[in-house]
């Protein structure tokens, strides 16, 4: 089989010949640091935002050939939406959102234009551009289709926080202004349905629906303020992404149990990443497994960081046993290859997924 065709049956929650290997995720740091195992032609070890175009299209070629080498099912993009510097810490992007740039993360918005219910009248909805895919079509046309080509997308929540320029501000709205909250996770809808469109017609095979909802104790919100301010417009994104023919997941990390029945019920086709502080990857099969694929959970806190290559394989094979049966489970990290990760530890976590992952799994408790 093919990686696409791996990571579609695996979504189809069939078995293919092997666990689907798949990463949310590389930094800059860890391209770097990966592609040394298998490349000298390497770009500087700096932020993406303080490299030459060249430089980051040195980065991309890194990674390209990290997938390659690896035999990656899946390849993920990014959306690259233009930005201009506002000072040496923060840009500004086509929405108007200030972002505060860090090297050990990505940009996170600090200011937005949207602070009050009024300013939406005045608000200049961003449309996607063709610019925004490049990282897409790079990876469409450096490896092919025979590899599941992935597009990651803040959801309507993480974009509405955006708008206003904190976390905290939306959450405050939730309680003060529901129309408006409702208002907001519209217009963010509505550009992401853009998006949607755009990727599909790029070359995107899988979208995943990025932005926490939940931190390590529970979910950043009740259940009932799920249904009413988030779920009906991740149900118009999933009913839009299907009727282009392309496959959903949801992407947060934290302890998504209370949760859980909504984002099944919302359409999703996956759930990522199975955070292992906080939900138990088996359970979460169990219980869900006939309605989602399951992806991720290979801890990437501290397993990946600071453990030896025999505890990932240890860790690798425990999950399969518990996950892979019947079908329905694609291999990650339980968030991405951050750069405190041991590229050994990635590698390591990638060949034990081989060894373990040929169906049928049979592997002794």
């Amino acid at each position: 089989m093919t990686g696409k065709e791996r990571m579609l049956a695996a979504f189809s929650r069939r078995e293919p010949d092997r666990v689907p290997v798949w990463e949310m995720a590389f930094n800059e740091e860890s391209i770097i640091k990966l592609g040394k195992f298998y490349t000298d032609d390497l770009p500087p070890m700096k932020f993406a935002q303080q490299m030459t175009v060249e430089e980051k299209i040195k980065l991309l070629s890194t990674l390209f050939t990290v997938a390659k080498e690896l035999e990656l099912d899946g390849i993920t993009a990014i959306g690259l939406l233009g930005t201009e510097p506002v000072d040496d810490e923060h840009v500004r992007d086509g929405w108007g959102r200030v972002l505060r740039v860090s090297e050990e993360g990505e940009a996170t918005a600090v200011g937005g234009p949207v602070t009050e219910p009024s300013d939406l009248k005045g608000l200049q909805a961003y449309h996607p551009q063709p610019a925004d895919f490049l990282m897409l079509m790079a990876a469409v046309g450096n490896l092919g289709t025979d590899i599941a080509q992935v597009l990651v997308q803040p959801g309507p929540f993480r974009e509405s926080w955006s708008l206003l320029g904190s976390m905290e501000k939306l959450l405050y709205h939730y309680i003060k202004n529901p129309g408006f909250v409702k208002d907001l996770a519209q217009v963010a809808t509505d550009y992401i349905l853009e998006v949607v469109d755009m990727a599909a017609d790029n070359g995107a095979d899988i979208i995943a629906l990025d932005g926490d909802l939940a931190f390590n104790q529970t979910t950043l919100m009740s259940p009932a303020q799920y249904e009413e301010y988030v779920f009906p417009y991740h149900q118009q994104i999933t009913e839009h992404a299907h009727r282009r023919g392309k496959l959903i997941f949801k992407h947060s990390d934290g302890n998504m149990w209370p949760i859980m029945d909504g984002i099944a019920d919302a359409g999703f086709d996956g759930f990522h990443p199975v955070q292992p502080q906080c939900m138990e990857i088996g359970e979460v099969k169990v219980k869900y497994g006939n309605r989602l694929c399951i992806l991720g959970n290979i801890d990437c806190t501290y397993l990946l960081p600071f453990g030896s290559e025999e505890e990932v394989a240890e860790s690798v094979k425990e999950t399969i046993r518990v996950a892979a049966p019947g079908g329905g489970y694609i291999i990650s990290s339980s968030n991405s290859i951050h750069p405190g990760c041991k590229p050994e530890n990635y590698i390591a976590m990638v060949k034990a997924a081989r060894e373990y992952g040929a169906y049928p799994i049979d592997i002794a408790d």
